[in-house]
């Protein structure tokens, strides 16, 4: 097991051990997609509501605050077209991609709260209140959790020419070199940023951190050997990996990738509770009826439940995540607590 310590933050940075995460543990360790049976708890008064709501009636707006073509799009489309085939009423993607998600946001935070216009939300919507102070709405108490769609792991990469065959040896390196390896990330305070910045204080090493625009140009550099580690979604890097371009230390998660049999998880590499996961899922403003909430959130875990459905999201790199709109708001709750501990010890400022 490897010798990780807390060092710049041992007395006040217990994260995984003082944050309540019943909802992180419980929905993170069964990220396999379950049955809608056993995901909705639901009882049968809730039941017989669901039956009597006349939803939807007119086309629904689901809106993706990130460009079109990227990773989150094209779930959201996969999930907006079944959706559409389900209730026969068109579900309409609008992609409103500016200022760090913080747009889209907002459009659906002040919507009226009938269930016809949701977010597609990610990890990011529970970290940008932390970062950014004067947000026009409440990440938590402006929104009701609808269901969650998926979940991708990290896959943490290095450069060959990092003398570092495994996470103990990366470690290792690191320390002997403090300051004088480069992370790279995708944007300051994102979810890749913020497992950079987990992995330092977990593993008590220190790295500087190069932002990036996006995940491919950081991954040229990578290769090209400007930077020396990055945190991936592994479905965009296992050519590179098994091909020699980039090294594979470890993933997270509870189980190795098939296609790269050889890269531990970080539990297997030693490194214990480290957890960077992220999830994608529905979100719709906030005091939207229960019922409305419900039937949309079983028609998504229904959606889930396909398997032409998993394997698309398996080919976009990501898992099926299915929850409860409870379950979600937990793991939210969880999440941002979780977060703001890491923002803390890394004393994470934006401009």
């Amino acid at each position: 097991m490897l010798d990780f310590s807390f060092q710049r933050c041992k007395d006040d940075f217990e994260m995984l051990d003082t944050v309540p995460q019943p909802a992180v543990t419980t929905l993170f360790a069964n990220r396999a997609v379950v049955s809608v049976v056993a995901a909705f708890a639901l009882s049968a008064a809730a039941q017989g509501a669901l039956g009597q709501e006349a939803f939807p009636v007119k086309p629904v707006r689901f809106v993706v605050p990130y460009p079109p073509g990227g990773s989150t799009d094209p779930t959201a489309r996969l999930i907006g077209a079944h959706l559409t085939s389900m209730w026969r009423q068109q579900v309409v993607v609008e992609n409103r991609a500016a200022f760090a998600t913080i747009i889209g946001s907002t459009v659906v935070a002040n919507a009226a709260p009938d269930g016809y216009t949701l977010l597609y939300a990610a990890t990011t919507h529970v970290i940008i209140p932390l970062l950014h102070k004067n947000l026009p709405f409440n990440a938590l108490r402006d929104f009701t959790p609808v269901a969650t769609i998926a979940t991708n792991e990290k896959l943490l990469v290095v450069h060959p020419g990092v003398p570092a065959n495994n996470l103990q040896e990366l470690v290792a390196h690191a320390k002997a070199n403090p300051g004088k390896l480069n992370f790279a990330m995708t944007a300051s305070g994102s979810a890749n940023h913020l497992a950079s910045e987990m992995l330092n204080i977990m593993a008590g090493i220190r790295t500087l951190m190069v932002p990036y625009k996006g995940a491919g140009p950081a991954l040229t550099d990578l290769m090209g050997g400007h930077v020396q580690m990055q945190f991936v979604l592994p479905v965009s890097v296992i050519q590179h990996v098994q091909r020699g371009a980039v090294r594979g230390i470890a993933i997270s998660g509870d189980n190795r990738l098939a296609a790269l049999p050889r890269v531990p998880t970080f539990t297997e590499a030693g490194l214990l509770r480290f957890e960077v996961s992220t999830w994608q899922g529905m979100l719709a403003p906030a005091r939207v009826p229960h019922t409305i909430v419900n039937k949309i959130s079983r028609a998504v875990a229904e959606i889930l439940a396909i398997r032409d459905v998993q394997d698309k999201l398996s080919a976009q790199g990501s898992a099926s995540f299915v929850s409860t709109p409870g379950q979600f708001a937990a793991l939210m709750r969880a999440e941002q607590a979780r977060y703001a501990k890491v923002i803390e010890a890394a004393n994470i400022r934006l401009d």
